[in-house]
């Protein structure tokens, strides 16, 4: 996935798989009877409208970072989040992926659940 001001300029493999291929972004009959595996439409609407894109000042010592890749396919994710000290709060949550969609639609869904969480409570979120 390559962006440029917000817009989406290389993404040439996301139509085969069932992401926007609809009105709505599901996949239809065609697609189903062609033997194409299509997204949930919720992972489809976090992939073409992703929440919290962005990053936080690495030099708030309320933020914290996480980085992660796969090498195998070479999406790589940053996610941060800026804790609340006195409540132990997760107050905001943003991320940048550079990767599939699935990865980009993961990384917009996983800073939605963790905002307003303990952070006692988001660590205990499973990938499973």
């Amino acid at each position: 996935m390559l962006r440029a001001g917000g817009r989406r300029l290389l993404a040439p493999g996301l139509r085969r798989l069932g992401l926007g291929t609809g009105a709505s972004g599901e996949a239809g009959p065609a697609a189903a009877a062609a033997g194409v595996r299509a997204y949930h439409e919720r992972v489809v609407d976090h992939y073409n409208n992703p929440r919290n894109v962005g990053s936080f000042d690495k030099d708030d010592p309320n933020v914290g970072t996480g980085l992660v890749g796969a090498p195998a396919c070479g999406d790589v994710m940053k996610l941060q989040i800026r804790v609340d000290e006195n409540s132990g709060k997760i107050v905001d949550a943003c991320f940048k992926t550079f990767g599939c969609g699935s990865a980009i639609a993961s990384s917009s869904v996983a800073t939605e659940w963790v905002k307003g969480k303990p952070m006692d409570e988001v660590l205990t979120i499973k990938n499973t």
